[in-house]
């Protein structure tokens, strides 16, 4: 076996050569595309639902505090993450601007440290986008059927029949009126295995998986339309929120002080409550899996990175101020914060007030989580496109569609793997991977940075990140700080499942690499080191739960 393969490095004019290739993807995108893509991104589920948990904090039955909530001051947890996501940007913007490839911070390992850590970080972004993908779908499944039941209430239709919805029943379809886990609890079990088929989160996957696959520029109309919809929402809550402002809700009565009433745990409940709305930062990295859709992507690439990041605080900033603004930060601890915000102040007014912003809300979450889904399923199936033309993939992996210019294969394989996930299982804690799975390579981007400004000083740089001796191992420091505040149990699955990535690097390319020397197919030699790997993941698997590592 030869090991030297592990560290060797893809050279740069290598890669510009690549990004050159004529019969490579269709390169139809602007700044302003971009931008959007960005937005559409980050602007999820994370700003529905996450913000109110942030904001509150949270504890367990037994009355002990699970997290610091950081109050009114949920504000500026917003702007100490965007720093930290900042610092991360600008890496990005810079290694875009010199590697115009599709492979995001996976090919950006290559070209910096090397085969290994390339591979380990694209199995890294298999676990950020693929576990975020089937999270958001299932996201997206229960919010559909909330704005379904929400809407049979406004038009005094049976469509909110609280069990069934469309003839469908509630275990099929999961039920909007009740938790996942009420939903897999009533559901028919096989062998003390509930049987669920979560039937909308499979056609929304079948929708986007087709959109991404007809053309990046039609993906790209639909995911602007998507966007301001959303946005339109976003600032019908704050209109609302603005109106029904009381100054008592950031600074009770009766507080110590302005800074204790607007900050009720300090700086360690914003510290807290910027571990948790890291989540809703999540997907401003997807714009660099469009460099080979770009038009300039030297120079359009940065733009829609930091331009969305700082679209998307600027928004989460007024959000955050005009919701805790119209309710008492303490009871905002629930699944939907801006709906029971805006019912607490319509509760005095018609029924039909209150479906309807409840039914606004819920479209906005629709239409967030639809735009998410949709650059996350642009994103995956382009970092496996890259893998696959480096040789670390099977090669039909990279074949593109002749008409439409996209990644077909990759894309339907990511797009079918999601919906069967989101179909039959639920998501708990794997969802917390995708945090450490971020921010690892958030780390990785910052040091490739460092690297080449060491290796090659010389090159080119259409985006150079300012005081990058400063904001690079800035950005590592932070990211570093925000790792160590997730739980023991998440690095631990973490490792694991690195341990499991590096199983397959050696069954299924160093060892397929030696098979394919012996003559042997290279689909023969796929599938025989596929299930050499599988068997491998069984035991690193196996043997975490045995030892209670998993619990």
């Amino acid at each position: 076996m030869d090991l030297s393969r592990l560290w060797k490095r893809k050279g740069l004019n290598e890669l510009s050569v690549e990004a050159e290739d004529p019969h490579g993807l269709s390169r139809s995108l602007g700044p302003v595309d971009l931008i959007f893509l960005g937005i559409g991104a980050v602007i999820g589920a994370g700003i529905f639902s996450t913000i109110g948990t942030a904001a509150a904090g949270q504890v367990d039955a037994a009355g002990h505090v699970v997290r610091l909530g950081a109050g009114p001051a949920i504000i500026l947890s917003f702007v100490v993450t965007a720093v930290v996501c900042g610092f991360a940007a600008i890496c990005y913007a810079e290694m875009a601007s010199m590697i115009p490839i599709s492979g995001s911070a996976y090919t950006y390992a290559y070209a910096t440290m090397g085969e290994l850590i390339a591979w380990i970080i694209g199995w890294d972004l298999l676990l950020e986008y693929a576990a975020s993908n089937v999270a958001v779908a299932i996201s997206w499944a229960g919010y559909f059927n909330e704005m379904v039941h929400n809407a049979g209430l406004l038009i005094g239709s049976s469509l909110g029949h609280p069990g069934w919805n469309w003839g469908v029943p509630a275990w099929l379809s999961m039920c909007p009126r009740g938790t996942p886990d009420a939903v897999f609890a009533a559901a028919p079990h096989l062998f003390g295995i509930p049987i669920v088929f979560n039937l909308f989160a499979v056609l929304i996957m079948a929708g986007i998986t087709w959109i991404t696959v007809i053309g990046i520029k039609e993906s790209s109309r639909f995911n602007a339309i998507m966007v301001l919809i959303k946005l339109v929402i976003l600032l019908f809550f704050t209109a609302v929120g603005v109106s029904l402002f009381k100054m008592d809700h950031w600074v009770p009565r009766g507080s110590v002080s302005a800074w204790k009433g607007f900050a009720p745990n300090g700086w360690g409940g914003i510290f807290s409550g910027a571990a948790i709305v890291f989540f809703a930062y999540i997907g401003f990295d997807a714009v660099s899996t469009a460099s080979e859709e770009s038009k300039n992507p030297k120079r359009d690439i940065p733009i829609g990175i930091i331009g969305s990041l700082i679209a998307c605080t600027v928004i989460y900033i007024v959000v955050a101020a005009a919701l805790t603004g119209m309710a008492p930060y303490a009871s905002l601890n629930n699944a939907e914060p801006l709906a029971s915000a805006i019912e607490r102040h319509a509760a005095s007014s018609s029924g039909l007030w209150i479906t309807f912003c409840a039914f606004l809300v819920s479209v906005g979450s629709v239409v967030a989580n639809t735009a998410a889904l949709l650059v996350y399923q642009i994103g995956q199936p382009r970092i496996f496109f890259s893998m696959s033309r480096d040789g670390l993939l099977p090669s039909w992996c990279a074949k593109i569609h002749p008409k439409y210019k996209t990644p077909v294969v990759t894309t339907a394989l990511t797009g079918a793997a999601v919906a069967v996930c989101a179909a039959f299982f639920p998501i708990d804690e794997i969802v917390d991977l995708t945090n450490i799975g971020t921010l690892f390579a958030f780390i990785l981007v910052c040091g490739g940075v460092l690297i080449l400004r060491l290796t090659d000083p010389e090159r080119p740089r259409d985006f150079r990140a300012p005081w990058v001796w400063l904001t690079a191992p800035a950005g590592i420091i932070s990211c570093l700080l925000l790792m160590v505040y997730l739980p023991k149990v998440t690095w631990v699955r973490f490792f694991v499942w690195l341990l499991i990535g590096l199983a397959f690097y050696f069954a299924m390319v160093v060892w397929r690499e030696n098979l394919g020397r012996n003559g042997m197919s290279e689909r023969k030699s796929f599938w025989l080191t596929g299930v050499a790997a599988s068997v491998i993941t069984a035991l690193v698997t196996g043997g975490s739960i045995w030892l209670g590592l998993w619990k």
